[in-house]
């Protein structure tokens, strides 16, 4: 595997399983001077680097909180750069901040994700240092952001479709398919709606302080009590 921005884009084809997705998100993420990275479809966490990356997407998605959401809910089109996490966070995200510098987390860079002219999700980097992305960073970022998501949408996985599901080379796998099964286990088992289902399943992981995916599991295999009350 090539150790430039060009060589991995060039290698990319070849990343055809979760693990060998985050060895080559890993070598990208080493070649953009950065910790990691995750990328998200929307609210579907599709590619990710290191357990760091899906905690920080978790967080934002949990919490409600976060450089990632602000740019998709905004209609920004640039790099969206928090080069000092502390001194540009703390008042605007306080708890999505304390939690992301616990993780060591000091700067985040996160790239628009889209496909055309339309926008379609978000490319976060961390680093454990603070301190700006040079220009060629930036730049060679969108073009692994703009490869990932035409590689995504291009090995999404098509339940009883031909040539995808799990397991099947180059299918990109859903890391959130259990939390949203977990939401629907969720309202029918309190009889709530799915939105305050989901609500109810980001403050369990929040306050158990066990990731989204763990927390849905347990909750679809009944491993954690009801919160019912």
């Amino acid at each position: 595997m090539g150790s430039s921005v060009p060589e991995l884009l060039d290698s990319l084809h070849m990343a055809v399983n979760d693990e060998e997705r985050r060895v080559w998100a890993s070598a990208c993420a080493q070649a953009l001077d950065l910790g990691g990275i995750a990328v998200s479809l929307g609210r579907e966490l599709v590619w990710f680097s290191d357990t760091t990356s899906e905690r920080l997407e978790d967080l934002q998605f949990v919490l409600g909180q976060g450089p990632g959401l602000l740019l998709q809910d905004q209609d920004e089109t640039g790099v969206r750069q928090v080069p000092d996490l502390e001194r540009l966070l703390t008042e605007q995200w306080p708890q999505f901040a304390a939690e992301a510098q616990e993780l060591g987390i000091a700067a985040l860079f996160v790239w628009p994700v889209h496909v055309g002219a339309v926008r379609i999700g978000t490319m976060t980097g961390y680093r454990r240092t603070t301190g700006p992305l040079a220009p060629l960073q930036s730049a060679q970022g969108w073009l692994v952001a703009d490869a990932l998501a035409e590689h995504v949408l291009n090995h999404w996985l098509v339940p009883n479709g031909y040539g995808a599901g799990p397991g099947h080379a180059g299918a990109v796998d859903l890391h959130r398919a259990e939390v949203h099964q977990a939401t629907g286990v969720l309202s029918e088992r309190l009889g709530v709606p799915l939105t305050e289902a989901l609500d109810r399943l980001r403050a369990q992981a929040y306050t158990s302080g066990m990731s989204l995916a763990d927390t849905a599991h347990a909750i679809i295999h009944r491993e954690l009590p009801d919160d019912s009350r």
